[in-house]
């Protein structure tokens, strides 16, 4: 399978005066074509700060991260954001939806900086990420008139139009209820069906069981990392 994520060893540390402390202490992950993978473990262990390097969105302070076999450790911003417009679709715990632009416009954003994708495919681009989130028919609202779930859709639908190669969750369902928090994951595994790659911070068992693979972290580092065969073993007894 295609490696869609590589890190090597790569490192965060944040300098004081006083002390270094190291956010992330020599990472090493793999994440393939079609792999479904959560990344957990206790406050403070360095999730966040590792999803936001895979998302491109801050740097590491050693090692290398190669996104589809490009080296991506040295490249200035302006790079970095052409391959994270295009390679990596992000969803946010707080969905971040611009609340003056309509759900049609908030998914097509993202589109308009990319020069591969021409403007008369941007309003099909987004209808068709809609309805895979079964959102379309709420595409002239704005956020401001939709439930969390609603909003957590089009944030999803937001990640997958272009396309990327891998999506990242941040704690997606951290600010929903159970109804809804249930519904999102089962649209997850939906996606990982259909052949989108997931990767997912979570602090939730149950959601991480949901993951074909789970990385455990620990003070900065990957301290285990196992197949979810056992507990979806669980699920598939539990809805027998």
């Amino acid at each position: 399978m295609k490696e869609i994520i590589k890190l090597n060893k790569v490192s965060k540390v944040f300098s004081t005066e006083e002390m270094d402390t190291y956010a992330l202490n020599e990472i090493d992950l793999v994440i393939t074509s079609g792999e479904y993978v959560s990344i957990t473990g206790p406050s403070g262990c360095g999730k966040s700060t590792l999803l936001s390097i895979l998302g491109l969105l801050d740097v590491s302070s050693s090692g290398q991260y190669y996104v589809s076999d490009v080296d991506v450790s040295e490249m200035d911003d302006k790079h970095r954001s052409a391959i994270r417009n295009k390679e990596i679709g992000f969803v946010f715990q707080s969905f971040n939806l611009i609340s003056d632009l309509s759900v049609e416009e908030n998914v097509a954003l993202s589109l308009r900086y990319r020069k591969d994708i021409s403007a008369s495919d941007y309003t099909k681009m987004a209808h068709d990420a809609l309805t895979k989130v079964d959102m379309l028919h709420r595409a002239k609202h704005y956020p401001a008139q939709l439930s969390g779930g609603q909003q957590q859709r089009v944030a999803i639908a937001r990640a997958i139009v272009g396309n990327p190669s891998v999506v990242l969750a941040d704690e997606p369902t951290g600010n929903l209820d159970s109804k809804n928090a249930t519904a999102i994951m089962a649209l997850f595994d939906q996606l990982h069906q259909a052949g989108t790659t997931i990767c997912m911070v979570t602090h939730n068992p149950d959601d991480a069981a949901k993951a074909d693979r789970i990385v455990e972290m620990k003070d900065g580092k990957v301290v285990a990392g196992h197949e979810a065969v056992a507990a979806k073993q669980e699920d598939a007894l539990e809805t027998a």
